[in-house]
């Protein structure tokens, strides 16, 4: 499999405009590449160590949906299904080249119309104080910040909790 880190950082003009991303399910000998694209993703004390991506995807009660653009994996998202009737969106990476094309869009689509099928009431995500690309992102798909915590990453940094409501699906009709 092709280094993910130089791949993370090609210029987008390298890819095929016309080529979409599809979703599937993990795969066992996906893990090392998703853990370089979430170590791309994010700084150290945000990624994720191996170990603990490894824990998040093999919950019983989570689901990891991965994007992929022909043969090669360019994103992925993983939620848990939380007590209580919550589903809980532990990491959404997507790599560099393929953000701003409806990757991240698509595998949030799949995590929430899972928690609907799973009858969740709400779902929720941690994000970066700093981060407000994703934060924009997820205010327009209905998430709103519920409170701020201190701290909450391993190098310091406090993270906004973002909760979003599910009710039925809705369509865009724009």
């Amino acid at each position: 499999m092709e280094n993910v880190a130089a791949f993370a950082q090609q210029p987008a003009s390298e890819y095929p405009s016309g080529e979409a991303a599809s979703l599937r399910s993990f795969h066992p000998g996906d893990l090392e590449v998703l853990y370089r694209i979430d170590q791309a993703c994010f700084a150290p004390g945000v990624s994720y160590s191996r170990q603990e991506l490894a824990a998040f995807i093999t919950r019983r009660s989570s689901k990891t949906w991965v994007a992929v653009a022909g043969d090669e994996v360019i994103g992925f998202l993983v939620a848990d299904r939380a007590p209580q009737s919550v589903g809980h969106i532990i990491t959404i990476d997507v790599a560099e080249p393929w953000r701003r094309r409806n990757v991240g869009t698509q595998l949030m689509d799949a995590a929430e119309d899972w928690a609907r099928t799973q009858k969740l009431r709400l779902v929720y995500l941690e994000t970066a104080e700093d981060n407000l690309k994703a934060q924009a992102f997820y205010d327009k798909r209905g998430y709103v910040k519920l409170k701020q915590i201190a701290r909450y990453y391993a190098n310091g940094a406090a993270a906004w909790v973002m909760v979003k409501m599910l009710g039925e699906p809705t369509i865009d009709n724009r």
